[in-house]
């Protein structure tokens, strides 16, 4: 399954259709079962007789496998929020309950990391846009500098420094390797300079309202 936010620790991870799913051999994992457990379980909730509507059981269950150490391919699930509370309400005990609590938490920030991407995503040739609208023939550079500038801000590093520090491939985005705050701290910067670009020509000024964006947005965080 194509990933678009890649799966952390948890298991969970963000599809290309902008979906929060968790890999259904990390539940078996972190709630110390066999996965063959979990796929059973994961069966039985699934039938017809189970009460479960159809309409459910495919917007949540999502059928997939991958790979073993033998190169078998071998049956697995993706499951969305609904999906793995269905399946874990029948898993009991105090370690239960703090593993599932866990979970909602990653879910509750894996979704705001969406929602922060896709908004990323929409702005950005409104960005474009006003960066060409004040130049009349636009460099490459006057669109690298303010990515750049950007995503010091917000990260504290270039994209190519990022990739190198990750090891993310040139071809690919940086983005979906953000953390839920770098996101969403990006996503308040872009829309502050896509009015910028246009009101403060000038680059230097420009990128200091923008620090001062990101220390207030960074204050009001710290308060939370």
């Amino acid at each position: 399954m194509k990933e678009l936010v890649p799966m952390d620790d948890y298991g969970i991870f963000a599809n290309a259709k902008y979906e929060a799913l968790v890999d259904s051999r990390f539940v078996a994992e972190i709630f110390g079962k066999q996965h063959f457990h979990v796929l059973r379980d994961i069966q039985k909730i699934t039938e017809t007789k189970s009460g479960l509507s159809e309409d459910f059981i495919k917007k949540n269950f999502k059928k997939d496998n991958y790979q073993d150490s033998t190169g078998r391919k071998l049956p697995c699930y993706a499951m969305t929020r609904d999906g793995f509370i269905a399946l874990v309400m029948g898993f009991t005990g105090q370690k239960a309950n703090q593993f599932k609590e866990a979970y909602i938490r990653r879910f509750n920030e894996m979704e705001a990391q969406i929602k922060y991407l896709q908004s990323l995503r929409e702005q950005h040739p409104q960005l474009t846009a006003a960066i060409q609208s004040v130049h009349e023939k636009p460099k490459f550079h006057h669109f690298s500098n303010e990515m750049d500038m950007l995503n010091r801000l917000a990260i504290g590093m270039t994209a190519k420094q990022f990739r190198e520090l990750k090891n993310i491939p040139e071809s690919e985005p940086i983005r979906p390797y953000l953390t839920p705050q770098e996101a969403e701290l990006l996503d308040v910067l872009q829309k502050f300079d896509i009015g910028f670009v246009i009101a403060v020509p000038d680059f230097q000024q420009r990128k200091q309202m923008l620090e001062y964006q990101a220390m207030k947005w960074k204050c009001m965080k710290a308060e939370d």
